[in-house]
């Protein structure tokens, strides 16, 4: 019988092996590749020395094709949890040195090991995909363990944060638990993912492309949209997803956190005075007005490259972490299209989902016009900002800066639509449609009469500005809370945010809305 000692050693021997991984040629290839391993991605994930590993010893059970002969770390995955900036999160890290990470009954076992406990203590999930997809070697149980790993995602929707980071190939049947969560980051030139790869397209279809175009952080980044944020590399990828997690609450029942902030809550921002240039065809950039009024001019933005004609992301009010939706008019003018519906929808939903307050700042002139617009369902896209800011219940404030026409003043969140306090500023033009337009079909008749059409034309735009073409009329039904000055928007947010942080709204008891997709 052995001795404890020796109980030990064995156990630290076992360990050892385990922390080899692939072994050292693998991990060497990993890191020419550009790549840090799993377990080196997990300690720039984790506060220093407290990740705990779970599940080290699991081995695959599959004994066909040789496999009974196959020694694979921790079957290609380390899980575990942890603290990021001191507070719990689960992760699990697939191993791309043993056996290419591929998924198999046991890897997919340890992976829903620990979604199971984010979900039962109310933490979040981070999974760092970096696999060559399902072990074929194991059929329909590779599969099936996929299927476990969609089944989870669902069940934490809503419930727990889920970020994904596609640290290497993910393809197939893989794409889809990062495609179910909720934030998905890339790293340029490592990464990429896709449903059938470019060997398969070229056979298939005759199309030549190259992993990068198909499916590289770029790609999905600004054509897809299937990603949200394009990291420099494996480093920067996981700082960034630390720096996410610091706006958001670790579960559905928590308010997210504030954090002391030196940033007078009542200070005047001057130059925003000055933002909305005179000429309503100049555009400027909203950006700077979202750094402007946050704590210490910090933005994080999510989707940065996809949709850019409306921004979302986050800043702090007063320490308190809050959801922006701008238009942006220096893109399209800041219209809305089937993308930026898409794009704006999603992140509304997250906020709502996880108690995160939505400010939405608009300046738009309406909906993309168009034949590819209309074929490509704007109806139906755009009715989804119409049903996410009617669903929220979490404190809505809207700013309106400049432009809000029609069915768009509608969906950037009118207190129609149950914005708690909506403002705006003097150059606000809150109406129907712009003044050029509704003048053509008020005054078709009195133009058409005259003898210079064009002068008309000109005295009556500026008679349609002056009396619609304003905020007054709308503060006059109650439509908008107030009018004012640009330089005080900061501190009547604020105000506004702390009138509404206990706010509380029921709504009818059902299983869920059939939201139009």
């Amino acid at each position: 019988m052995k001795t404890v000692a020796e109980r030990i050693e064995q156990l630290q021997q076992l360990e050892k092996q385990q922390l080899q991984q692939g072994g050292a040629k693998a991990v060497d290839k990993q890191h020419q590749g550009g790549k840090l391993t799993a377990r080196e991605r997990l300690e720039v994930l984790f506060d220093p020395g407290t990740f705990v590993e779970t599940d080290m010893f699991v081995r695959h059970r599959c004994t066909s094709f040789g496999m009974d002969k196959t020694e694979i770390a921790g079957d290609g995955v380390v899980c575990g949890h942890g603290l990021v900036g001191g507070r719990t999160v689960f992760a699990y890290s697939q191993d791309f040195t043993s056996r290419a990470g591929t998924m198999g009954e046991m890897q997919s076992k340890k992976i829903c090991r620990v979604m199971d406990l984010a979900i039962k203590t109310g933490a979040p999930i981070v999974g760092l995909n970096d696999s060559g997809g399902a072990r074929i070697q194991e059929g329909v149980d590779a599969l099936s363990g996929y299927g476990q790993i969609f089944y989870r995602n669902s069940l934490a929707s809503g419930v727990v944060p889920q970020i994904s980071a596609i640290m290497g190939p993910t393809a197939g049947g893989a794409v889809y638990s990062p495609a179910m969560t909720d934030f998905v980051f890339m790293v340029k030139n490592t990464s990429y993912m896709f449903i059938t790869g470019p060997q398969v397209i070229e056979t298939v279809t005759g199309e030549k492309v190259s992993f990068e175009d198909l499916g590289g952080a770029v790609t999905h980044n600004s054509k897809s949209g299937c990603a949200h944020f394009a990291c420099a590399d494996d480093r920067d990828c996981l700082l960034q997803i630390r720096r996410l997690l610091d706006f958001l609450p670790a579960n559905n029942l928590e308010d997210p956190p504030r954090r002391e902030s030196s940033d007078d809550p009542a200070r005047l921002v001057p130059e925003l005075d000055g933002l909305v240039p005179d000429e309503a065809r100049k555009s400027y950039d909203m950006r700077a007005l979202i750094q402007a009024i946050s704590d210490d001019g910090e933005w994080f933005e999510v989707q940065q490259l996809f949709a850019p004609n409306i921004l979302v992301g986050f800043i702090r009010l007063a320490g308190m972490p809050v959801g922006v939706i701008a238009n942006q008019p220096l893109v399209m003018a800041g219209c809305l299209d089937v993308n930026a519906s898409d794009k704006a929808t999603r992140f509304i939903r997250f906020c709502d989902a996880f108690n995160i307050p939505l400010l939405t700042i608009a300046d738009v002139p309406g909906y993309l016009p168009g034949t590819a617009q209309e074929w490509s369902g704007i109806i139906r896209h755009g009715a989804k900002l119409l049903w996410c800011y009617s669903e929220a219940t979490v404190p809505k404030l809207t700013l309106i800066t400049r432009k809000a026409y029609g069915g768009a003043y509608l969906a950037m969140c009118s207190s129609d639509l149950g914005a708690d306090a909506v403002w705006a500023w003097p150059s606000a033009e809150i109406a129907v449609m712009g003044a050029e337009g509704a003048s053509r079909i008020i005054f078709r008749k009195e133009i058409a009469a005259a003898e210079d059409k064009e002068a008309r034309f000109r005295e009556k735009v500026a008679e349609y500005e002056d009396k619609f073409n304003n905020p007054y009329l709308a503060a006059q039904r109650g439509y908008i809370t107030g009018v004012i000055r640009p330089a005080e928007t900061r501190r009547r947010l604020i105000d506004s945010l702390l009138m509404l942080r206990d706010k509380r709204e029921q709504r009818p008891p059902r299983k869920h809305g059939n939201i139009p997709v």
